[in-house]
């Protein structure tokens, strides 16, 4: 079935209220009254048989009529500019002010024909031609630079980090990737296009209170390789502009020594390198910043969620009037009636009050490929819990997940109670099994949540296991 899409708008205020209701329930900004108050008003505002992703919508719009004026930093996140967007204005200035403050004349009252900065910018624009078009042959993944830039750029500022709003800022980052990197790339393409438009501005500019002279000079080359080089270089330069390059006679008369310096008329290789730097630099990077505004355009109005994740199907079950089903599988161990009922009230606040729980029979260690565990109708997440002293091993819990995935929601419970016991005195042995089973839960692509099932910290459980089912 195809899930619908919705604005770039909607789902900030979707995302943002998640992180309130998962990273930091029952906050002063935001409580479970609240929560109730937004669904009621969704309901009421929705047309009769509305589909159910549209009272998620709904329900997070009037959510941010309350919780937007509680906190400044939540106002900031709504508006249109938050995120990446906003620094553009910023590429765009620094790029036209570095290109006119450049010596694009090469340091001294003259223009030196073989070294001025703008073949090295030239050259740098060329490439990254080049990489685009390789990068247009290759599966569309944003390098991992661009990851880390999207990353830092969608962080919130220090004072604004407390949990729900890192949460949303993290959430953000990872499912805005694609638009975060195509606005990214804008904004990198309009820096480059200003930078040498500050350059051909500077030139002109200091053409106009300077008397540039033009003149080469080397070590190794002679007269006619110069010729032939600019030659070849500035041949689109020279066709656009009708300026024509001077032959090997000329340029040997205006080659620089220690005794002579610099006599000719620097007007005619301003307009050649003002021209190069139009054709390769400036046209091209505002053609790729106008497409790449265009696929943000389009990016941002067919947003997707993650509506398979357990958040969103426990809201979309209340809007039905359905109730959330809870299967429990246990690997290798057996799971206590008392670590079960702590299972079943962590779960309350994340699926619903209303919840079906069960555990099926443990699948002995060995049994992996022959076991068979039926999920039960109706159920809507499946819980794979494994002991955490035990190493996870691809041959035999990953072989296990494969059997059990289905079309209900997966995710691992790794139950600590029994490691923590019998290493109480070694924390770092605990961290050190909670990331191998992490790392496991990464490779297999499902959500992973350690605690200790039978003396569990109820709050710092609960938002351990709310952060893992809302990050699958």
């Amino acid at each position: 079935m195809t899930t619908p899409a919705i604005h770039e708008t909607t789902a900030r205020q979707v995302l943002m209220l998640r992180a309130f209701e998962t990273a930091a329930p029952d906050s002063p900004l935001w409580t479970r009254e609240d929560g109730v108050w937004a669904s009621r008003l969704a309901r009421q505002t929705l047309a009769e048989g509305a589909p159910a992703e549209q009272f998620v919508a709904e329900r997070a719009r009037h959510a941010m009529e309350r919780l937007a004026p509680r906190d400044p930093h939540i106002r900031r996140w709504m508006e249109p500019g938050a995120g990446v967007v906003r620094h553009w204005p910023w590429a765009v200035a620094v790029g036209l002010v570095v290109g006119m403050l450049a010596d694009a004349m090469g340091g001294a009252q003259h223009i030196d024909l073989l070294s001025p900065p703008l073949w090295g910018l030239l050259a740098w624009n060329i490439g990254i031609y080049l990489l685009l078009a390789w990068r247009a042959t290759r599966p569309e993944t944003p390098h991992d630079w661009l990851r880390r830039l999207v990353r830092r750029l969608g962080q919130p500022p220090r004072g604004q980090r407390h949990g729900a709003l890192r949460a949303f800022a993290l959430d953000w980052t990872r499912l805005a990737a694609p638009l975060a990197a195509t606005r990214t790339t804008l904004f990198l393409h309009l820096a480059a296009a200003t930078l040498a438009a500050g350059m051909v501005a500077g030139m002109y500019l200091r053409g106009l209170v300077l008397d540039y002279r033009a003149g080469w000079q080397s070590t190794f080359l002679d007269a006619s390789t110069v010729h032939a080089l600019l030659a070849t270089l500035l041949a689109p330069a020279s066709a656009v502009t009708g300026i024509t390059i001077p032959d090997a006679a000329a340029l040997e008369t205006l080659r620089i020594s220690a005794d002579t310096v610099a006599t000719a008329d620097a007007a005619p290789w301003i307009h050649l390198y003002a021209a190069m730097l139009a054709l390769f630099v400036i046209a091209p990077r505002i053609l790729l910043a106008l497409w790449s505004a265009w696929r943000g355009w389009r990016l941002s109005r067919r947003w997707q969620l993650p509506w398979d994740e357990p958040y969103f199907q426990q809201l979309m079950r209340e809007y039905r009037g359905q109730r959330a089903s809870v299967q429990v599988i246990p690997h290798g161990t057996t799971i206590s009636a008392p670590a079960a009922l702590h299972l079943r009230t962590l779960l309350l606040p994340v699926l619903g009050e209303d919840l079906d729980f069960s555990v099926a029979e443990p699948v002995a260690y060995g049994d992996e490929e022959t076991a068979v565990v039926p999920a039960e109708p109706g159920t809507t997440l499946r819980l794979v819990l494994f002991d955490l002293g035990a190493t996870p091993e691809p041959e035999a819990h990953g072989r296990l997940i494969a059997r059990l995935r289905g079309p209900a929601a997966m995710a691992i419970i790794a139950d600590e109670a029994a490691f923590a016991r019998r290493f109480a005195a070694f924390p770092e042995r605990l961290a050190e099994r909670r990331l191998a089973w992490q790392r496991f839960a990464d490779a297999e692509q499902l959500p992973c949540c350690a605690m200790d099932l039978e003396h569990p910290d109820a709050e710092q459980a609960g938002r351990a296991l709310a952060a893992a089912l809302t990050s699958g």
